[in-house]
């Protein structure tokens, strides 16, 4: 594998989109809100479908990610829930030579999947993410919206979108940063993390109690010789006049988030879903207690280790990772997702491929639109 120079992003829920100008528009904080610029650019119909590359080029799922170690009781509902990341932690070390942007990737939609691209630009892309957030500001501990263990796979997507890299993913502990004053923090990336340059938004806040805006981000790049380059947010097209409350203290204004996807999810719309992350939703379960009828298979909902749709019923296809001996045609692995709130059955049009299925340690299936 050739080595190329890092490029590090820490992206916000909302999205970005690639600029060439010096300062565009973005949003975002990590101290919790962000900002909506009035300057944004609309998303192009045929820059979000994206999922039609050669699976060669794709890493595949690795389940040995999805494994749940022993944790305390407080630790490991997190991990159950896709929250424990600290399998994808980068030594500091390997981000020397990077470039920078600020936040956190949960859904990692064509909003992020533009600041991975916006960040190819300069260098070898990372997505950054804060660690600890939910603990330190209180928030409710949900599933996420991709699972843990792939989100490996989604990075290798992104690829034929950032010049044939792959993102890689590194995370700052935020108990340890949300103090910092912004000349601290762009200190602590020049020189603790050795960074060549940033990536963020126009209306992006940062430092102690959101102190810094994007010109205090240039300037402080500046002063530290780092590169800066701020981006335009990724508008929704579909719903560009609404506005989604994200907290008490912060708006959405159009842009492509996080909260769109899971407002999407929980409307059980499939295909809006598929728009905003740019590919197929990908639902996985853990296989572990699950019931068989005939050709169907059911487990409960605490198996989701990210978050499904509505209760409803979905076409889907079943990924198999290890079917071992067994061939199916591809029309096998088409089938049905039912879901209700006692539990998600799972029906097949090949009986035998059950046992393929519930064999494997996790269950994997991307729903159809």
């Amino acid at each position: 594998m050739t080595t190329i120079s890092s490029a590090l992003i820490i992206g916000m829920g909302n999205g970005c989109c690639p600029s060439r100008s010096p300062i565009s528009s973005c949003s975002g904080s990590f101290l919790g809100g962000f900002r909506t610029a009035a300057m944004a650019t609309t998303i192009m119909r045929s820059r979000v479908w994206c999922w039609n590359v050669r699976t060669a080029q794709v890493p595949t799922l690795n389940l040995q990610n999805c494994a749940t170690p022993e944790l305390s009781s407080s630790r490991r509902g997190e991990q159950e829930k896709g929250f424990e990341y600290r399998s994808l932690q980068l030594e500091a070390k390997a981000l020397a030579g990077g470039v920078v942007a600020l936040g956190k990737f949960d859904a990692l939609h064509v909003g992020h999947r533009a600041l991975a691209e916006r960040a190819a630009e300069l260098g070898g892309p990372f997505l950054v993410s804060f660690a600890g957030m939910a603990e330190v500001l209180g928030w409710e501990v949900r599933l996420p919206v991709v699972a843990r263990c792939d989100r490996t796979r989604v990075m290798g997507l992104w690829a034929k979108h950032c010049g044939g890299m792959v993102p890689q993913e590194y995370m700052l502990d935020f108990a340890k940063v949300r103090s910092l004053s912004p000349e601290q923090f762009v200190e602590k990336l020049a020189q603790e993390l050795k960074v060549k340059g940033v990536v963020a938004g126009a209306n992006y806040r940062f430092g102690y109690k959101a102190a810094g805006d994007a010109s205090d981000l240039v300037r402080l790049c500046q002063e530290h010789g780092l590169q800066s380059a701020i981006v335009n947010p990724v508008m929704d097209a579909l719903k560009m006049g609404a506005s989604v409350l994200v907290d008490d203290s912060s708006r959405e204004k159009g842009q492509v988030s996080t909260t769109r996807v899971r407002e999407a999810l929980a409307n059980g719309d499939m295909k809006r879903v598929a728009e905003l992350l740019g590919r197929r939703h990908r639902l996985i379960l853990r296989a572990d207690n699950h019931v068989r009828h005939d050709n169907s298979v059911r487990v409960s909902p605490a198996n989701a280790l990210n978050q499904p749709p509505r209760s409803g019923s979905y076409d889907c296809i079943f990924i198999l990772e290890d079917a071992g001996s067994a061939t199916f045609d591809s029309n096998a692995l088409v089938g049905q997702v039912r879901i209700i709130e006692s539990g998600i059955t799972l029906v097949l049009q090949e009986p035998n491929l059950i046992d393929a299925i519930t064999q494997q340690t996790r269950i994997v299936l991307d729903f159809l639109v």
